[in-house]
């Protein structure tokens, strides 16, 4: 249990998305004010589950109308806040301007919100949702690990603009942060490097890549079978827990991977089949590799050979003892956050047919 003593307000960037959600949720149950940045406070069906959040809680939360592509918006909602929670950024895998869509809004919305934390002398700390994409960028990668797993001290060096350009927006993004932290004495920069996140969300139209992916495995796309691609996967809940141990935590200081299971696609829809097997489509069998590769440019989402050459059959492992020795981080099983997942999805009619 964290330890929490301030009673200045906290300001969560991104708040209405995925992740924000359950920090947020958490921040507020803890009896806390937060400030909330968002594009349009005034668009009532992007808030409306934020403030039913507070209504049920001992906290308050306060709307800003902020960009992150725009210097110094974020000045009015970081007034008085000690800490600094920064988690926007899209997560898309599928786009026409990678530069425009993914790395501008990651690198200059970094910028802007540590620059804005040099200006504002209340704050003390400032918590950085990155990524293990950050760390890697296919599973081969894992090959040129010392150890043969992937750890905080290794930084993504095969991703580009051309290949993998999510991984790369987060890549510089998190370099940005740091060599922008590095140039001041006054706050401290914590960083969280969750792998794949999971688990229910509490905006009822969320927009993570992972919602997508578990789709697959209940709408049919998936029916032939699921490709051995290895992940690494937290639940949306635990990884919000350790983003209050990173911000309240005395010492709490560098990166962190917040990953609770190595896996990959099939294992991970095969904890589906005891509850769902019967309804619901869920793959049975793995998908070839070569049969991917081949349909691969066909596929869309993203997917290229390159990336099902380098990815699938090849295992991810990542140490997440970091976590769990400096923030007491715990993981929950991943049958759990795939379960709760997956029925949220079917209580949201997200699946069509059963």
């Amino acid at each position: 249990m964290v330890n929490i003593e301030t009673t200045a307000p906290v300001m969560v960037t991104g708040a209405t998305g995925y992740v924000a959600g359950w920090i947020v949720k958490e921040l507020l149950d803890a009896g806390l004010t937060v400030h909330a940045p968002v594009r349009n406070p005034d668009d009532h069906a992007k808030v409306a589950h934020l403030k039913a959040l507070a209504a049920s809680s001992k906290g308050a939360i306060r709307f800003f109308k902020a960009d992150l592509l725009e210097p110094g918006s974020y000045g009015e909602a970081m007034a008085g806040c000690e800490l600094v929670f920064h988690t926007a950024s899209p997560f898309k895998i599928d786009v026409k301007d990678a530069q425009k869509e993914l790395v501008d809004p990651a690198l200059l919305g970094t910028r802007n919100v540590l620059e804005e934390a040099n200006r504002t002398s209340s704050v003390k700390r400032v918590v950085l949702t990155s990524s293990c994409a950050a760390i890697y960028g296919d599973n081969a990668d894992l090959l040129n690990t010392p150890a043969g797993v992937f750890n905080e001290d290794i930084w993504n060096t095969s991703s580009t603009l051309q290949h993998n350009p999510y991984s790369y927006s987060k890549t510089v993004a998190e370099k940005e942060a740091w060599s922008i932290a590095g140039k001041q004495h006054r706050w401290q920069l914590v960083v969280l490097n969750p792998s794949l996140v999971v688990g229910p969300s509490l905006n009822d139209h969320p927009t993570s890549e992972s919602f997508a992916m578990v789709k697959q495995m209940g709408d049919g796309t998936l029916r032939m079978g699921a490709p051995r691609w290895g992940f690494g996967m937290v639940d949306v809940r635990d990884l919000a827990k350790a983003h209050l141990a990173a911000a309240f935590t005395p010492g709490a200081s560098g990166r962190h991977i917040i990953s609770g299971h190595n896996t990959d696609l099939y294992e991970a829809a095969r904890l589906l089949l005891p509850t769902y097997g019967d309804r619901y489509p869920i793959p049975r069998r793995t998908m070839p590799k070569w049969l991917l590769w081949l349909v691969a440019p066909l596929a869309g989402g993203g997917m290229t050979r390159q990336a099902v050459a380098k990815n699938v059959n090849l295992p991810w492992k990542a140490d997440h003892g970091r976590s769990v020795r400096e923030l007491g981080t715990t993981y929950r099983p991943l049958a759990v956050s795939m379960n709760d997942m997956f029925e949220q999805m079917i209580q949201r009619g997200v699946f069509t047919k059963a």
